[in-house]
């Protein structure tokens, strides 16, 4: 057993044995059938913390000769294959974290990932001939390993797993001898001659899509799982919703809170969350963001806040609980490349600060753990007239619950005089999206649903306090243009938008907010309800 050749199970175990382990071992049945084939390399870009190294360590050990996996795989979902044994730890498996490599090592990577490699292979095979080429070096284990099925010798293939492949090409687009010579690295253990020979199923990992780089062929072979589409793993990366479900009610958390926070990426029509989040929030019992800020994101929000092509436009609309067409096919898989709103908005996709629907085309902020991302962002940059809102909201919310109807209309004015500067404001979607942005940080205590349908119509703003949020009352917010606050609270009362909330027994807020475009001036009306009181 070696550090990087036929390694343990210690990892994978560590993790399978966890408090909170949800079973994802389904997916060694999808690389079983790769296993050989012509389709034999699997390439699988996801934002940070959706899995992506513990399912690394998962198929370094089911497949690793360097132990013995039946025990801890026996109650999982593997184990229901037919061709469970077959496989298991039947392989010489090569895993290398790339990223650890390059912090240690910078430009000095490929070597010594070779060295501390064939330092792995001369405790078992030491007449082999190391001055040679990589793949070379791969082709003698091959050949003097050899291992006995159904009463004749075979050599043993490899599996070979990268994880973080692409950190080089996204630290050093600056050093292009040294990413060439890092990629015909990779050319020789997935795409030379003799790679056809031992290589029984590589696996890479990274956050970017496969960059097509001109004359560079060393990943071409690689069939691709992104954040955009990964089509028949999308269930093994990230916690579908049933997932999130059963552990809400095991751990006795709040579904729609813990929905409102980590919830929203869509792939292939399966809603997923990030699992770091979910489980830091179980684990914790704490609803916050455990998001955190990369260099990555650092890049694009420079043109965010340039207004890269309207860019930052379509960033505040996002943040409005609007959405924004993108098209994702123009992005050359590179973040030192950003040409165009859409190669930015498809980078942001990548990295999982942008859910993306497909079948719309369309991107949005995913959740409200990324809305603070955001926000994180927009307080670090220079962003200062939508600072200035989301500093104000906690102040709004708080106005809006104790009933003073004067400062709520103050505080939203201050939000429409920074946000007239940014977009235009000349309807009632406009007002909208402005009452959406105030109450920026309602969300950490609200389920906030925006036409609504009850009684005879559609209430423009629902908020429905969650359980986990005790003492708030629920509020009915209507929007008006060029009339007047009282007429939203009678239109709310008129057309019975209060039966949205029957069955909530507590106080109810009815908010009117009018906007006198004559006057620029925003006016609120609030009143105070109980549906059940006597």
């Amino acid at each position: 057993m070696g550090t990087y050749f036929n390694p343990g199970n210690r990892a994978f175990r560590k993790s399978a044995e966890d408090e909170i382990y949800i079973d994802k071992t389904g997916l060694l049945n999808i690389t079983n059938k790769a296993l050989n084939s012509e389709n034999n390399c699997i390439a699988l870009s996801h934002a940070r913390r959706f899995g992506k190294s513990q399912a690394a360590c998962m198929i370094e050990a089911y497949y690793s000769k360097g132990c013995d996996s039946e025990k801890l795989f026996s109650a999982l979902e593997i184990s229901k294959s037919s061709d469970f044994k077959k496989h298991l730890n039947q392989y010489n498996v090569i895993h290398i974290d790339v990223s650890s490599f390059s912090d240690d090592f910078g430009t000095e990577l490929v070597k010594e990932i070779k060295r501390h490699l064939f330092d792995d292979f001369r405790k078992i095979y030491p007449e082999i001939d190391y001055t040679k080429s990589t793949a070379a070096v791969l082709m003698q284990v091959y050949e003097s390993s050899v291992t006995e099925i159904n009463n004749e010798t075979e050599n043993i293939p490899f599996v070979i797993i990268i994880d973080e492949w692409d950190c080089v090409i996204r630290n050093y687009p600056d050093k292009p001898e040294f990413v060439h010579e890092y990629l015909q690295f990779l050319h020789s253990l997935f795409k030379s001659t003799e790679s056809k020979t031992f290589l029984a199923l590589g696996y890479i990992t990274g956050i970017i899509p496969i960059k097509k780089i001109k004359d560079e062929s060393a990943l071409n072979n690689f069939r691709e799982y992104t954040m955009i589409s990964s089509k028949t793993l999308t269930k093994y990366f990230g916690f579908t919703e049933n997932e999130v479900k059963e552990l809400c009610s095991k751990y006795d958390m709040n579904f729609d809170s813990v929905k409102t926070w980590y919830n929203g990426y869509l792939i292939d029509g399966e809603h997923m969350y990030n699992p770091n989040s979910v489980i830091q929030a179980i684990t914790d019992h704490s609803l916050e963001s455990y998001w955190k800020d990369t260099s990555a994101f650092e890049t694009i929000n420079q043109f965010i806040t340039l207004n890269f092509d309207g860019l930052k436009d379509d960033v505040i609309k996002m943040l409005s609980g609007g959405r924004t067409r993108v098209n994702t096919g123009r992005f050359k898989n590179d973040l030192s490349v950003i040409k165009s709103k859409d190669d930015a908005l498809t980078a942001l996709i990548h990295l999982g600060y942008l859910g993306y629907d497909s079948e719309r085309k369309n991107a949005y902020i995913p959740n409200y753990e990324i809305a603070t991302a955001f926000q994180s962002a927009i307080e670090d940059g220079n962003w200062h007239e939508i600072a200035e809102i989301i500093t104000q909201s906690e102040n709004l919310l708080w106005a809006t619950i104790d009933n003073e109807p004067e400062k709520v209309a103050e505080l939203i004015e201050l939000a429409h005089d920074s946000y007239t500067s940014l977009l235009q404001y000349n309807d009632e979607n406009s007002l909208s999206c402005i009452i959406t942005m105030a109450y920026f940080t309602a969300p950490a205590h609200y389920t906030i649903i925006r036409e609504m349908p009850s009684g005879k119509g559609f209430a423009d703003m629902a908020f429905l306090p969650r359980s986990d949020s005790p003492g708030k009352p629920a509020m009915i917010i209507e929007l008006k243009w060029d009339k007047n606050a009282d007429t939203a609270l009678k239109q709310i009362k008129e057309k019975r938008y209060t039966g949205c909330l029957k069955g909530y027994n507590n106080e109810i807020l009815l908010v009117g907010i009018n906007y006198d475009k004559k006057n620029k001036k925003h006016k609120c009306a609030i009143e105070k309800v109980n549906l059940y009181k006597n």
